[in-house]
């Protein structure tokens, strides 16, 4: 039988693997956030996979930052909402 590439999930896990001492480096309270990244790599590991990309640091960094664009679309329209409270309760009490 012939050899297998290694799928996309198998790569993110060595390269997880191989950041591991990176991790154990940083301060408790930074390593969530460290777990968090690779989490959302793991998120879009499908599309990654269909890219198939020599490097799997391009496709985990697309990832990383895809999610973060998300978070920021979500709390600038929770920030709007918020604003758009706000100016209605002042405007009733004038």
């Amino acid at each position: 039988m012939g050899r297998t590439n290694p799928t996309y999930r198998d790569l993110l896990e060595r390269v997880e693997g191989r950041w591991e001492p990176y991790r154990r480096g940083l301060r408790r309270d930074d390593k969530p956030h460290f777990d968090r990244l690779f989490g959302h790599a793991r998120t879009h590991a499908d599309a990654s996979g269909l890219q198939n990309h020599d490097d799997p640091m391009a496709a985990i960094l697309l990832s990383v930052a895809l999610e973060q664009e998300k978070e920021i679309a979500a709390l600038s329209a929770r920030v709007a909402a918020l604003e758009a409270a706000i100016e209605d309760s002042s405007g009733e009490r004038g």
